[in-house]
């Protein structure tokens, strides 16, 4: 199983709620950028594009982002701003899932979880805007752990 954390684009600073805070000119673009870049890569003959699936939280940036795919998307209510780590790792069913999910979420819950994935323990990563952490199931000596398989950011996208 896969899982990509992919945290909203650059949002407006003010709007009437959090929730309502739609990407900025930069944030469309970002997105668009980041969608480029991903979704070329989903469809992997050992990975067909049909293997994946992808949740957001329900705020307008993340939705917005998440529509740059594309692809249908589910609306998780328990991953909004301020949500602990555990509720990525289980609206993901990590590491148990089916399919390889994308998802789309804020920091600093998105940091939370990649450092649990990655480390096993409780901790904390920067994601930029816009960011992506792949990460990948990898059974070692009996334990299932992530391995990092990319980390991409709009900027470097572009290169």
């Amino acid at each position: 199983m896969d899982i990509i954390l992919w945290r909203h684009a650059e949002a407006e600073d003010f709007a009437p709620s959090d929730l309502a805070r739609a990407l900025t000119k930069r944030g469309e673009r970002q997105a668009a950028r980041m969608a480029l870049w991903i979704v070329p890569r989903l469809g992997k003959p050992s990975r067909p594009a049909s293997d994946w699936c992808v949740i957001a939280s329900p705020a307008v940036r993340a939705q917005q982002t998440a529509a740059a795919l594309g692809m249908p998307v589910d609306t998780v209510a328990s991953i909004a701003p301020d949500a602990p780590a555990d509720a990525i790792l289980r609206a993901a069913n990590w590491p148990h899932g089916e399919r390889n999910i994308i998802v789309v979420g804020h920091q600093p819950t998105l940091g939370m979880a990649a450092a649990r994935l990655v480390n096993g323990v409780d901790g904390y990563f920067m994601v930029k805007k816009g960011a992506i952490w792949w990460l990948r199931i990898s059974p070692l000596k009996g334990e299932t752990q992530a391995v990092l398989v990319a980390m991409m950011t709009p900027d470097m996208a572009d290169a």
